[in-house]
């Protein structure tokens, strides 16, 4: 399955991954890759595509807000193989509880935000006599701020 062709060093993993070669070598020593990093000749470090898929997944867990120390735990299931899928199923459905949860507070901001904006849109649109610097919350999903969330 490791084949010459298939090798890639740390910088097309780096390119590959968005991951800059500093936090490539973290996450080895962090052990958050899911198989051990071979060395080729030199000691160069040589990643597979299965490597870099794995570093996509890993990329998108911490872009949601997965902490290292659950990926870490994640990555430890995965290597134990099979009979291991409840953990990890789990763990999963922990984080999706908290992205949802990182979704609502955001989506929240955004209405507050929009309101907001249409304020300050309408106030331009009347001129400069109204003071408006108040920090008004939003109503509960007006048309208005709906048609502004949706358009984002």
């Amino acid at each position: 399955m490791s084949g010459a062709a298939e090798d890639l060093s740390i910088g097309q993993v780096a390119e590959r991954t968005g991951l800059s070669v500093h936090t490539l070598r973290f996450y080895e020593r962090e052990g958050i890759l899911a198989n051990a990093v071979r060395r080729g000749a030199g000691g160069r470090r040589l990643y597979s595509e299965d490597d870099v898929e794995w570093l996509r997944l890993c990329v998108i867990l911490r872009a949601s807000g997965m902490p290292l120390p659950a990926i870490r735990a994640y990555t430890d299931l995965v290597r134990q193989g099979a009979g291991t899928e409840r953990e990890r199923l789990d763990l999963l459905r922990r984080h999706r509880e908290d992205v949802i949860a990182q979704i609502d507070r955001l989506t929240r901001c955004l209405d507050l935000i929009t309101f907001k904006v249409g304020v300050y849109e309408d106030h331009l649109d009347r001129g400069p006599a109204e003071h408006v610097c108040g920090a008004s919350s939003p109503p509960e999903r007006t048309p208005r701020n709906q048609r502004a969330a949706s358009a984002q």
